[in-house]
């Protein structure tokens, strides 16, 4: 049982550095340590500036998941990540497919990569 959390917590540690506070993740497919292909839900408080989802937000949480991934020998699956300010407030949500993990660096590079998960990124309505 020991190790069911360690992804969390080092995914946490590791973007608190980049002012990225997680506040929960889940695995929609049970609460055990992942298997490979686990899919994740991610909700995370930014201390950004911006009232909307970052290029570089994404692009840490993304670099730090895979980082954690690789030192565990793991493949994540889709990653639904929720942005939300310091106060509590909806910056806007966004994804990645199962399949761009498992095909980056091999039928995906990764400026293409980043273009798919860049563009799943939604704002709130209400934010122009």
């Amino acid at each position: 049982m020991g190790s069911d959390h360690a992804v969390e917590t080092a995914l946490e540690n590791r973007l608190m550095s980049n002012g990225i506070y997680v506040t929960d993740v889940s695995w929609p497919g049970g609460d055990e340590a992942p298997a490979d292909g686990a899919a994740i839900d991610l909700e995370y408080e930014t201390v950004a500036e911006a009232p909307v989802v970052t290029t570089d937000e994404v692009s840490a949480v993304v670099r730090m998941l895979l980082a954690v991934a690789e030192e565990r020998g793991w493949t994540p699956g889709r990653l639904e990540a929720t942005s939300l300010s310091t106060d509590g407030e909806l910056r806007g949500d966004w994804h990645v497919e199962a399949d761009w993990f498992a095909g980056l660096g091999v039928e995906l590079s990764e400026v293409e990569f980043s273009q798919r998960v860049l563009e799943t990124v939604s704002r709130p309505s209400e934010v122009e």
